[in-house]
């Protein structure tokens, strides 16, 4: 009888008897399936593993076989325009195979085996090869040149080449020798243990923005390539679809989504979205540049832990290469109740609200994942981190936010009394924050002016302004307000409807470039500073409203195209002629 085998079943926590033959967080196959699992503890008497398919029919006495090899996925041609559950098995492949359930124990390769891709070689026998370095480039899609690079751990001379031309990613394209005489053939791919982060020739300081296109993200609360941000909100709130839209408009070169225990409804919507949505930089289909991982709510929740390591993966992957990619990861919430959940049938000693005591350390390790780094292959790369938080009842106090706002620079903080007025994105602009400024501020000089910056914290302060006096209005009514206060109300409900308000589904409203959110806040200032002129003369607010000026520059989003911006100068023109009249 074979020695490792198993001795107890609990959920997807499998122990072992015999513990000198597995290392830690070795990948292991179990039972007469070969489901995969991963050592997660050893003692002097049992080897735990957990294991990442339906565990339904296993048994004691079942084969347990280690790989010698860490948890890892495959990097290389064809990760693109796919589709993966969290263990990167493609979802396209396997409902061509098995139909639209994935059968336990299915070992269908991540990357297809036999496509032909058009190599060419950019190494010639006798050069030096350092770690990271690329030697071989292709197509991947027509947008996105896929650059193969040497493992970051090996390094030496090569020794044959291949001539350009077709290859599959099995194939061999050079043979390399290291310094030892050892010989290593070189194809099209490598493998990359999940939970080990690749390395990086230097971090840098975030100073270049991700521009989305969301006016509240990019002007008020602006977040770096390579920054971390948290979407945090509760049901129904609109995270999901904040992160549609950064994924569809961001400036990114790759996009990475992860759907960890979402509802499959949610994720088919993806889909169905990215296919037909045409990149608006390439005039291409999105799926172009973007990879799912798809990973809902019935699938094993052992799974759900592990798809967020592998979306980092190739993340990180895409960035050697020398790519700005974002990774949206919807929702980290769902992925601390798959700690909670496993670390409940460790019997491990619970923390707050039942999560693991190292549920801060996890979160840490997954969010310093990503920065802007010069990698390897020369040049500059970054992953930008974007994590939707769920928490219950719109508790931000609960521990995965808390955590979660710890390790972030960024808090995008979903408000329910928004979302429920139809304001998208329901952004709170009180409690919400960027850490960026000083990163950013020097960029958004040199590209915008200094100009852009003053706009910004005028908005910014009149918005807080107007908060303080709403807690007035709410105890004693809006009429005890002298007209430089009500101006105060008028100009905050034209920056919050006209400005901060966006329609995803309007055309010239859905993305806005930066040179338009700056116009747009130099009217609404405008107006603003000449209508204070105007109180200032105690001509009463009510003249100054009855002109129209107000409820015309909240429709301006709509009314002004996204390239006809010197359609602002006739706005400010007709503020200064109207105000004129009234100071005359």
């Amino acid at each position: 009888m074979d020695k490792n085998v198993i001795y107890g079943i609990n959920g997807p926590v499998v122990t072992v008897k015999d513990t000198d033959s597995f290392e830690m967080m070795e990948m292991v196959h179990v039972g007469k399936q070969r489901l995969v699992g991963e050592v997660i503890g050893i003692t002097d008497k049992l080897t735990t593993i957990q294991v990442y398919e339906e565990t339904t029919g296993l048994k004691p006495g079942d084969p347990v076989t280690g790989t010698g090899a860490p948890m890892n996925v495959l990097l290389g041609p064809g990760i693109l325009d796919n589709i993966f559950d969290g263990i990167e098995r493609p979802l396209k492949a396997i409902e061509e195979e098995a139909g639209a359930f994935i059968s336990r124990g299915s070992s269908v390769s991540p990357l297809d085996t036999e496509k032909l891709w058009n190599v060419t070689m950019k190494i010639k026998k006798g050069d030096k090869l350092e770690g990271g370095q690329i030697y071989a480039t292709l197509p991947e899609t027509p947008i996105i040149e896929h650059r193969v690079m040497l493992n970051p751990y090996l390094s030496g001379v090569v020794k044959e080449v291949k001539p350009d031309g077709e290859y599959r990613i099995h194939d061999t394209v050079a043979v390399l020798e290291d310094e030892l005489g050892g010989e290593h053939e070189l194809t099209l791919c490598q493998k990359w243990p999940i939970r080990t982060s690749r390395p990086v020739k230097e971090r840098l300081t975030p100073s270049i923005p991700l521009i989305t296109g969301q006016r509240i993200m990019d002007t008020l609360f602006p977040i770096a390539k390579g920054g971390t941000a948290a979407i945090p909100g509760g049901f129904g709130t609109g995270k999901t679809m904040n992160q549609h839209q950064l994924a569809k408009w961001c400036d990114a070169d790759i996009i990475i989504y992860v759907g960890c225990g979402e509802r499959g409804n949610e994720m088919s919507q993806v889909l169905t979205e990215f296919s037909e949505l045409i990149d608006p930089k390439s005039n291409r289909p999105m799926t172009d540049r973007t990879t799912l991982i798809a990973n809902t709510s019935n699938m094993p929740v052992a799974a759900r832990e592990a798809s967020i390591y592998t979306g980092i993966t190739l993340a990180e992957y895409y960035r050697d290469m020398g790519y700005h990619v974002a990774m949206m990861a919807d929702s980290t919430s769902r992925w601390a109740e798959a700690l909670r959940e496993i670390s409940g049938r460790l019997e491990e000693m619970p923390a707050e609200e039942g999560f693991p005591a190292y549920l801060p350390s996890r979160l840490a390790e997954f969010y310093e994942r990503g920065g802007r780094s010069d990698v390897l292959s020369g040049g500059e790369g970054s992953v930008t981190l974007i994590g939707a938080v769920s928490p219950q009842g719109s508790d931000f106090s609960e521990p995965v936010t808390q955590n979660t706002k710890r390790f972030t620079r960024v808090f995008w903080a979903l408000d329910k009394a928004l979302a429920y007025a139809r304001h998208y994105p329901a952004i709170n602009w009180i409690d919400s924050y960027s850490e960026y400024f000083g990163d950013l501020d020097p960029w958004f000089r040199e590209n915008l002016g200094e100009e852009f910056i003053q706009y910004r914290n005028s908005i910014s302060a009149l918005l807080q302004e107007e908060s303080s006096l709403m807690e007035i209005v709410k105890l004693i009514g809006s009429d005890v307000l002298p007209d430089d206060q009500k101006l105060v109300i008028e100009t905050a409900r034209v920056i919050r409807v006209g400005f901060l308000q966006q329609n995803a589904f309007h055309s010239e409203d859905t993305y806005v470039p930066l040179e338009k959110q700056k116009l747009m806040m130099k009217v609404i200032l405008h107006l603003h500073s000449k209508a204070k002129e105007v109180v200032a003369r105690e001509i009463p607010l009510m003249k100054i409203q009855s002109m129209g000026l107000f409820d015309k520059l909240t429709k301006m989003k709509y009314d002004i195209p996204n390239n006809q911006l010197g359609m602002f100068d006739d706005y400010i023109k007709e503020i200064d002629e109207k105000l004129d009249t009234l100071l005359r």
